[in-house]
C-alpha cells in the first residue's frame, strides 16, 4: 500500500554498489527504513543530495506491514534549507543534532508531537536569529520532553548526575545557566560562558546516555565542542 508522509532524514549507508538504506523519522509512520535503488549511479531517477542527514522531504512510500526494509515510490524536498548547507557552526549542529536522533528514535517508533518540534526546531537552526551557541543545549533539553524523560528544572537533573559532576564549584553557575534554558527555550538571550556551556553539554550527554541506556561514543561531540567555544 502506498501513503504519503513529510519526513526527516536520519541516517544512509551505503548498500550494494548503487544503492543506499535511508533510515527517515515519518511523521505518520515513524522511523522507517528504504532501500533506494541506484541513487549512487549517474543515471540514477534518485538524487543522493536528497537522502543527507537532517534532509526534510514529502514521501509516498509503500508500507507493508511486517517488512523490514520498504521502498520509496516520490520522494521531493519538503523545505529547502537556507543557511544550514552554507554555515560551518549550522552544518556541525545539525550533524549533532542529527546524531542525537539516531541515538534517541528506535525502528517504527511514532511520534507526531516529537516530529512537530524537529520541523520547528530545524527552522529555527536555520534562521538568521538563532543562537547557535546555546543551540545544542536548548535543543537537548527541549527533546528530552518529547522523550519522555525531561528535568523539571536544573536541581532536578543535577541529582540525576551528581556522580558525574567533578567541578562542584562551577556547579551554581551551570545550574543558574539550565535554569535558564528551561525558562526561556530557543528565545533565549542571555550570554552563557564557554565554560558553562561546555560543561553543560558534558551533562547532557552523561544524562542521555543515562536514559538511552547507550555508552557508546557520541562522534560529532570533538567538533560541536569547537564550534561553540
Amino acid at each position: 500500500m502506498q501513503k504519503k508522509t513529510k519526513g526527516i532524514v536520519i541516517s544512509y549507508i551505503r548498500y550494494k554498489e548503487t544503492s543506499i538504506i535511508v533510515k527517515v523519522f515519518t511523521r505518520e509512520l515513524g522511523l522507517k527504513s528504504y532501500i533506494i535503488n541506484g541513487v549512487r549511479s549517474s543515471t540514477g531517477k534518485s538524487k543522493m543530495a536528497l537522502y543527507q542527514p537532517l534532509t526534510q522531504l514529502d514521501l509516498v512510500v509503500y508500507d507493508k506491514e511486517g517488512a523490514g526494509l520498504n521502498r520509496v515510490s516520490e520522494a521531493k524536498l519538503h523545505l529547502p534549507y537556507q543557511l544550514i548547507p552554507f554555515d560551518f557552526i549550522r552544518s556541525g549542529i545539525a550533524m549533532f543534532v542529527a546524531e542525537v536522533l539516531a541515538k534517541s528514535i528506535f525502528e517504527n517508533y511514532q511520534n507526531e508531537q516529537l516530529y512537530d518540534f524537529l520541523e520547528s526546531a530545524l527552522a529555527h537552526l536555520d534562521h538568521v536569529d538563532a543562537k547557535l551557541a546555546i543551540y545544542p543545549l536548548v535543543f537537548l533539553f527541549e527533546m528530552s520532553n518529547y522523550l519522555g524523560f525531561a528535568p523539571s528544572d536544573a536541581a532536578s537533573f543535577f541529582d540525576e548526575i551528581i556522580q558525574e559532576i567533578k567541578s562542584p564549584a562551577q556547579l551554581i553557575s551551570e545550574r543558574d545557566a539550565l535554569d535558564i534554558i528551561i525558562a526561556e527555550s530557543f528565545s533565549c538571550n542571555q550570554t552563557i560562558p564557554s565554560s558553562v556551556r561546555k560543561g553543560l553539554l558534558d551533562h547532557f550527554l552523561v544524562f542521555y546516555s543515562q536514559h538511552l541506556e547507550d555508552n557508546n561514543p557520541w562522534k560529532s561531540v570533538k567538533v560541536l565542542r569547537q564550534l561553540i567555544s
